[in-house]
């Protein structure tokens, strides 16, 4: 449950800190009911820092973190992943560099399906994570995650989706989240979950 105590965001500037232009202008539909006009890292020409972290939320809150105290404004960062269960959690936190420098997730996809083959593993489990670092240019940070469970699949189906969401397909459900429509895999994704925790911590309906 979120900290009664989360320090709230009050009406005001808001730097999303990413470069992806997709990524940004979902996040600011999403907070456009709670009085953040929304700015991105890559529009004020923030660096980008190194993610060096461990775990999905160490590399939020560096993103977060580096973007406020760069901007002087709350900033607002994500990390999210695949975690595929034989592997022991891998991609996890390298799931974009499994990708390689052109971001080929076809590549990345075969990756984890010959991983899954060589070791000979029947336990096809597999979440996805997202975790939300909203900072302040004083050091101070809430983050939150939020996971989907679900199964890989192969060969990859879908369209609509993107990275690993071809292979993926979420528990009670025969249908990856690429064969989904978004509303519909939007509903119920790692980021929504990490949303709805981030949002009932940190923001309020009024924006004041």
């Amino acid at each position: 449950m979120p900290h009664p105590d989360a320090r709230k965001f009050e009406s005001g500037k808001l730097v999303i800190a990413s470069h992806n232009p997709g990524k940004v202008r979902e996040i600011a539909e999403l907070l456009e009911p709670f009085g953040a006009e929304v700015i991105s890292a890559g529009e004020l020409g923030l660096p980008e820092p190194v993610e060096d972290g461990e775990t999905f939320i160490a590399n939020a809150e560096i993103k977060a973190l580096a973007a406020a105290k760069a901007s002087g404004l709350v900033a607002l960062a994500d990390d999210s992943g695949l975690c595929v269960h034989a592997l022991g959690g891998d991609p996890g936190v390298y799931s974009a560099r499994w990708a390689g420098t052109e971001k080929n997730f076809s590549v990345a996809m075969q990756k984890i399906e010959d991983a899954l083959r060589e070791a000979g593993a029947e336990d096809r489990s597999a979440h996805f994570a997202c975790a939300l670092t909203l900072a302040w240019p004083d050091g101070h940070a809430e983050s939150f995650e939020g996971q989907v469970q679900g199964r890989m699949a192969w060969p990859p189906r879908g369209e609509k989706g993107f990275g690993y969401d071809p292979t993926f397909i979420p528990d009670g459900h025969d249908i990856t989240f690429a064969e989904m429509e978004p509303a519909a895999k939007h509903a119920m994704s790692h980021r929504a979950q990490a949303f709805k925790l981030l949002v009932e911590a940190c923001f309020r309906p009024d924006g004041g």
